[in-house]
């Protein structure tokens, strides 16, 4: 094989793994998008009762109607809204009739010199949620002065004795107008495949243009000195 024939299958070698590459991230994008319709379709879905053993993987995103009172005891997560700025999710205890849950009452921001809780019973429409919201870079929560980095559901449940199960309310029948539902969507779940076609398929249009324009170079007469 000369050289020329060696680069050439260099070449369309090259660009054709990065064109499969990018196909393989189109192919990744219609799966992603069949997943998010999948979960706004059924965060909408008519709400049903709490289940009696929620599984975070089956369970996950599913629309639920609970009736219980508020105990008051709130942990603060640190988060920014767009247009309200920062501020902090309330987390707070709310027993049912047999068994105490997290309830996830929204937003309320930073300025707000506080807040109050229902006394009565309040019926709240949601949905089940197990964050991923921490890794090895999240802080510890400061105990001391009730602020918390990122949702953790087991961690929370602990400190405040219910199940490590949480409810994000969409709706609340009573809560404090300074709390603005924060309620589950699907605006956090990375789609990012389009972004990386369009790079493999411009780094395969580069490849196969640097490859000809070298052959070109390759085979172009020597000029006589």
């Amino acid at each position: 094989m000369n050289r020329a024939l060696f680069l050439l299958v260099i070449g369309l070698g090259g660009a054709a793994i990065l064109v499969a590459l990018g196909v393989w991230q189109v192919q990744r994008l219609a799966w992603k998008e069949g997943v998010i319709a999948t979960i706004d379709a059924r965060i909408l879905d008519a709400p049903v009762a709490l289940p009696e053993t929620p599984d975070p993987d089956e369970d996950a995103y599913l629309p639920v109607a609970v009736t219980g009172k508020m105990t008051g005891e709130t942990l603060r997560v640190l988060v920014s809204q767009k247009d309200l700025g920062a501020g902090y999710r309330l987390i707070t205890a709310l027993e049912l009739r047999d068994r105490r849950v997290l309830l996830d009452r929204g937003f309320i921001v930073t300025g707000n010199a506080g807040f109050t809780t229902p006394v009565g019973e309040v019926t709240v429409t949601g949905n089940l949620q197990w964050p991923q919201e921490t890794d090895s870079y999240t802080p510890e929560p400061d105990i001391n002065n009730n602020i918390w980095f990122a949702r953790d559901v087991q961690a929370m449940a602990d400190l405040l004795g219910t199940e490590p199960v949480m409810v994000v309310a969409r709706t609340v029948s009573e809560d404090d107008p300074a709390i603005s539902p924060f309620p589950v969507d699907t605006s956090r779940i990375p789609n990012d495949h389009l972004q990386y076609a369009i790079t493999w398929f411009s780094l395969a249009a580069i490849w196969l243009a640097m490859s000809l324009l070298f052959l070109r170079r390759r085979r172009a007469p020597k000029s006589e000195s």
